[in-house]
């Protein structure tokens, strides 16, 4: 029986294609570093090796580089859906979903990494070859332990086993290689996810040439054995990334502390700020010294510094022997009086080459009109060539 595939569904075949083709060309040798920093500078140079060796299928993603991108793909993960660690790592975890994903499933893994929790959730994803895959999506938030931020995002998808409901009362893989289910699928619900950990929503629908099928949102529920699985493999990857962050004197742990009194900025904000394409950091003017609370990828390719040499830290560290004294003195006084200021300042890279800087500061205030964010954009311009970047802080 032949299959008449709707052009929605043809559509997203087509995107599908052409990303994983682009793919290549947008990981710039920023891009790559950002990445491979987001892991060996949390964790040491041998966590790559540690976690191949887990057996678990799983993914782990960065929500402070900008588009929320998987920063490691584990080797069971790659077989169960078809992909090459070359075609995923800098990618956004949507490209495994598709036409009949759940946008209810969708939203609710997005309210989670909003609000940095835990999530086991049914889910139907997509592989290379576009067949479906029904998973039990178990998804755990990895902090910081100096400062409670987020540093990633692991995500455990463990195939689901079902039981048929339909002739021969077999046991059915509900990947979808035994059967493909055609039938009503939702429209997609929104983009405004900032691609958490790859959420690509619904389309319309699938039709055969008789109109009839399967509904592809027939549920398929994890049993106790893959809520097992799923908990084992996040308790023995948790272990590993403790183990190996101890190495590196930057501790990770499971849960959120903020014994420090640091608080850090939460997921959501961190993924909406990785959208902006400037340079620019976010600091906090009531903690001890005003340290910088984010750095863009744009702000780090800049200056050279990479995040962790960054975050903590006063922005003093770009002044250095020729930075005008009184235009510091400038900058000073419109923090401390909170009004706008533009000047511009030498300030310095982390290889020591000096570059200008047109830098304007503006504080942000809340529907009350108390002070709340500071923004300040920055024109380096060294070698008749000009860059650009934004600064921001609270206030």
């Amino acid at each position: 029986m032949g299959l008449r595939i709707h052009p929605i569904a043809r559509d997203w075949r087509r995107n599908r294609a052409v990303g994983a083709t682009t793919m290549g060309s947008e990981l710039g040798p920023h891009r790559l570093n950002l990445i491979d920093e987001s892991l060996t500078g949390r964790y040491s140079a041998w966590i790559r090796d540690a976690l191949d060796d887990l057996p678990d299928n799983f993914l782990i993603t960065d929500p402070y580089i900008s588009g929320h991108p998987i920063v490691f793909a584990s080797r069971g993960f790659l077989k169960m859906t078809g992909y090459s660690r070359e075609e995923i790592i800098g990618r956004n975890g949507r490209i495994f979903q598709g036409p009949c994903t759940d946008r209810r499933s969708v939203s609710e893994i997005r309210e989670a990494i909003r609000g940095e929790r835990r999530l086991q959730i049914s889910l139907l994803n997509y592989r290379k070859d576009e067949t479906p895959i029904w998973i039990l999506f178990h998804l755990c938030p990895v902090f910081g332990e100096e400062d409670g931020r987020v540093i990633h995002f692991v995500a455990v998808q463990v195939p689901i086993i079902r039981r048929s409901r339909g002739w021969r009362n077999r046991e059915v893989d509900c990947s979808g290689r035994q059967e493909i289910f055609f039938g009503s699928c939702r429209r997609e619900v929104g983009l405004d996810s900032v691609g958490e950990l790859g959420l690509s929503l619904p389309f319309d629908s699938y039709v055969d040439s008789d109109n009839r099928g399967l509904e592809a949102e027939e549920s398929c529920e994890a049993g106790d054995l893959e809520k097992q699985k799923a908990a084992t493999a996040i308790s023995n990857i948790l272990s590993v990334l403790m183990h190996y962050s101890k190495l590196t004197g930057r501790v990770v742990c499971e849960e959120k502390c903020n014994s420090v009194g640091v608080f850090p900025l939460d997921s959501s904000l961190n993924i909406s700020l990785g959208r902006i394409k400037q340079s620019f950091v976010l600091t906090d003017p009531y903690l001890n010294d005003m340290p910088i609370v984010y750095a863009s990828d744009a702000f780090l390719s800049l200056t050279g510094f990479s995040r962790h040499e960054v975050l903590g830290r006063n922005c003093r560290f770009l002044q250095g022997p020729e930075t005008d004294v009184e235009t510091l003195c400038q900058i000073r006084e419109s923090i401390r009086s909170a009004r706008a200021c533009t000047v511009r300042i030498l300030n310095y890279r982390k290889d020591g080459s000096s570059f200008w800087n047109f830098l304007h500061i503006s504080p942000v205030r809340n529907a009350s009109g108390k002070l709340q964010l500071g923004n300040s954009c920055i024109c380096g311009v060294h070698s008749h060539r000009c860059s650009s970047s934004c600064i921001l802080w609270a206030l």
